[in-house]
């Protein structure tokens, strides 16, 4: 079961597109590394679960092995971890897709329409 809800993964997609983006001096980096390194440890091991899944390193119908494996290799903050992943936003979105949740359906939690 993912412990982090679709709309953080969503954030964090999106402040990782900003900060691939590479615009100097926004702070996208610092922001993306402070909401990363504030997520509980749950919310860590399955950011990093989506990413894999994303990225085919798991199925996500493993995905429970894949939270239990990110828990249990942990050698470095999931923040630095997570950014030094070559094209991060798209891993993240696969693996949201591959679990059937849509960045369309998590963002409008974020960015909800009137």
């Amino acid at each position: 079961m993912l412990q982090i809800s679709p709309a953080k993964i969503a954030h964090v997609i999106i402040r990782a597109r900003e900060f691939d983006a590479g615009i100097p001096g926004t702070g996208h980096e610092d922001e993306l590394r402070a909401f990363i390194a504030s997520l509980n440890d749950d919310e860590q091991a399955s950011l990093v679960a989506v990413m894999w899944i994303g990225r085919e390193t798991f199925a996500p119908e493993e995905l429970a092995e894949a939270i239990a494996t990110a828990r249990a290799e942990k050698t470095a903050p999931t923040e630095n971890y997570l950014l030094g992943i070559p094209l991060l936003s798209d891993y993240l979105e696969d693996g949201m897709e591959a679990l059937g949740i849509t960045l369309e359906e998590a963002e409008e939690d974020i960015f909800p329409t009137t």
